[in-house]
């Protein structure tokens, strides 16, 4: 079975060009199912197993998002298992994929990233430093945490004001970032070069702890979650991916055009950039109420 698992996920990653990220996921995911199911031949595998299994998940409290993840992987693993011949039919085709309601992006306002900017600039480490330049960073271009915690110290065309980012699936984009952001990243480099001295290390945001040579997804959101906290915000609206959102709604709120939005968040449908336009919402109504004619009548009468 385990064999079958590499097979897998190799075919994903060379067939399908499936990120790091991707494949762990799919990993833990039918891992997860596989352990789940009584110690027999894969090929005897019948719906009503898997069904089973997802009844469980149900009852466990899985998300109706978390499901119809682990059903398009259980899905996709059975598939392969098919065009390998290993079996005839797949037993997951008749799974019922659960609807899944679009939940609203959450976001950090400007003045609550400046409170969390305040407090990393407050301290004089170098671990400080770095997280105020990648929060700025990230609130200022759109990044991926993966994107951002992996960034190459070449990434950067200063002159440009632009980063190249290489995104899901090895796709490359140009991100512009402004001036203020250079500025802080160039004297972030001095503190670097220092920080990291005779070692060889090629990442923007090096660290001596991780393996990998750069800081690590944890590190950066356990740091965010700390300097939260110390900026009087609540840990609990406080996650890297939050400052990604927060980038795409000022962007939305200030009119900028959904299509450059798309190509700079990365996101191959524009039907998933469209999500950021509920914010358009609060500042339509404050319009109405200041423009339109009844409203307007409405507040002379009331002076009258």
């Amino acid at each position: 079975m385990r064999d079958y698992v590499n097979e897998f996920l190799d075919a994903k990653a060379v067939e399908a060009g499936a990120a790091l990220n991707t494949l762990s996921a799919y990993k833990n995911d039918i891992s997860q199912f596989i352990a789940s199911m009584p110690q027999r031949d894969i090929a005897d595998t019948k719906t009503e197993d898997i069904e089973k299994y997802l009844k469980k998940l149900k009852e466990t409290g899985s998300t109706p998002k978390t499901l119809s993840r682990k059903i398009s992987c259980i899905r996709e693993f059975f598939k392969f298992l098919q065009s390998e011949k290993i079996i005839k039919e797949s037993p997951a085709n008749k799974l019922r994929t659960p609807k899944v309601g679009k939940s609203l992006p959450l976001f950090l306002t400007a003045q609550e990233i400046k409170k969390i900017c305040a407090v990393a600039k407050s301290k004089k480490s170098f671990s400080f430093m770095r997280m105020r330049v990648m929060i700025k960073l990230m609130y200022s271009s759109g990044l991926r945490v993966s994107e951002l915690v992996s960034l190459p110290e070449n990434a950067i065309n200063y002159d440009m004001h632009q980063i190249l980012i290489c995104g899901k699936g090895s796709k490359e984009r140009i991100v512009p970032v402004t001036k203020e952001v250079i500025d802080d990243v160039l004297e972030y480099i001095k503190v670097r070069n220092r920080f990291i001295g005779e070692r060889k290390n090629n990442w923007m945001f090096p660290s001596q702890k991780s393996l990998s040579g750069h800081i690590t997804r944890d590190g950066f959101f356990k740091n965010l979650k700390r300097l939260a906290i110390k900026a009087g915000i609540s840990p609990e609206k406080v996650h890297p991916h939050i400052l990604r959102h927060s980038f795409a709604t000022r962007l939305v709120n200030n009119s900028a055009d959904l299509r450059s939005i798309q190509k700079m968040l990365g996101h191959e449908n524009i039907v998933t950039t469209e999500i950021y336009t509920h914010i358009t919402t609060e500042k339509l109504m404050n319009e109405v109420k200041k423009r339109h004619p009844l409203t307007q009548q409405y507040e002379e009468n009331k002076k009258e």
